[in-house]
């Protein structure tokens, strides 16, 4: 295979400098394991980030350092998860993998522990950025409210409610959260950052077998989510669900400048991150500009 192309640094494909490559890796992983994406400096913690640079550092034989589409949290799982690297151009100049980034995918399989996976690698087209450039995030909550608990084959997966709850109460509380808002109620905050976001949808749904009884999903896309948004978001309905809190609970957290302490923060287990949507390819870096501009909300500035 011919060696591939590196990319000048441009407006079209910015910090990204000549003869340096930007691979795009497609990952999964069960976060029960993990404290988390993100390395923690020195704290030997182990996290799906510090796992995956060291090896692709060991192949590459050079440092690995990665961007991802979403930071997720201890014990959060994904099965779309998508990461961009730069890497000088001669480092697939390897025999291994003789200029052809999918061959890491079968090198990282036999590196990896079996809690993460690689599905894809290729060749990131001019511009594109893992975070910056997304469009939007998608999440899917699993609980189940039976008083076993999870099935056995699904605890790693699925969170357990204490209570009963009302499907089409939480549906209402789900509702009347989507669209463009502030959402300091849901959030850690972090200093600087911004609370606005963009909740597109937030559906819940009954997803119950005979072998699974009383099981739910929430299905949850934004543009961009804050620290425990997504899990706050579930568990402020399931609070709605179950009677703890009235049909107009959600919606006045809508008006709250600050974390609500009212808000429970739903379990780590249950949630994973299912996809990340990127524009077209000549769109990558207008987004990822447009993305890095901070937000507020009309009024608000």
């Amino acid at each position: 295979m011919p060696r591939p192309e590196s990319s000048p640094t441009t407006a079209e494909n910015p910090g990204t400098p000549e003869d340096t490559l930007r691979l795009r890796l497609d990952v999964a992983y069960d976060g029960t394991d993990f404290h988390g994406w993100a390395k923690q400096g020195d704290s030997g913690l182990r996290t799906v980030q510090g796992v995956l640079e060291e090896a692709l550092g060991r192949i590459l034989r050079t440092d690995a350092e990665l961007t991802v589409a979403g930071r997720t949290d201890a014990g959060v799982h994904a099965s779309a998860q998508v990461a961009h690297l730069d890497i000088p151009a001669d480092r697939l100049e390897q025999r291994s993998i003789d200029g052809d980034p999918a061959r890491l995918v079968r090198r990282l399989g036999r590196l990896l522990p079996e809690d993460v996976r690689v599905h894809d690698c290729t060749l990131a087209p001019a511009g594109f950025d893992a975070r910056f450039s997304a469009l939007r995030r998608h999440y899917v909550y699993r609980v189940t409210t039976h008083p076993r608990g999870a099935l056995p084959t699904r605890a790693r997966d699925t969170a357990a409610w204490p209570k009963p709850v009302d499907l089409e109460s939480m549906r209402a509380a789900a509702d009347v959260l989507v669209g463009l808002h502030d959402f300091a109620a849901f959030c850690k905050a972090k200093p600087h950052a911004t609370t606005v976001r963009d909740l597109q949808s937030f559906t819940w749904h009954d997803v119950s077998t005979p072998a699974e009884p009383q099981l739910y999903e929430a299905h949850v896309t934004a543009d961009a989510f804050c620290w425990s948004m997504v899990r706050s978001l579930v568990g402020a309905c399931l609070a709605v669900g179950e009677g703890r809190r009235g049909e107009d609970f959600t919606r006045g957290l809508l008006d709250e400048r600050t974390r609500s302490p009212l808000v429970p923060v739903a379990a780590a287990k249950g949630l994973s991150l299912t996809g990340v949507d990127y524009p077209a390819e000549d769109q990558l870096a207008t987004r990822a500009l447009t993305t890095r501009d901070r937000r507020s909300l009309p009024g608000r500035e």
